[in-house]
């Protein structure tokens, strides 16, 4: 038995880049779609005493995904995944900026 062991420097890379995390396909569309509904007052993320609107959070996500769905062909749980990620990241954003 050797003590020597070989390590191959393209496999290791592969493997370290495979574990970032992949940004799902259409993730800033739907984000970009959400900011958007919110900009022009069709859905409200937050409630006035600071806390996530989660009724509005839905609406937001459902319109998105159907966007997605329709701009993509994917499937509606592939659809909401995305806009639900997005809308969330969106309404931490919004909360954040409204506390400072």
């Amino acid at each position: 038995m050797s003590a020597r062991r070989s390590l191959s420097w393209s496999t290791a890379l592969q493997g370290l880049r495979a574990d970032r995390q992949q940004v799902p396909a259409g993730f800033l569309g739907a984000r970009g779609r959400v900011e958007g509904y919110v900009r022009f007052g069709q859905v409200s993320l937050l409630k006035a005493d600071g806390s996530f609107d989660r009724a509005g959070i839905m609406v937001a996500a459902t319109k998105a995904a159907k966007e997605h769905q329709r701009t993509y062909g994917s499937t509606w749980a592939v659809a909401m995944s995305v806009s639900l990620k997005a809308a969330w990241q969106a309404a931490r954003t919004t909360r954040a900026k409204a506390a400072h």
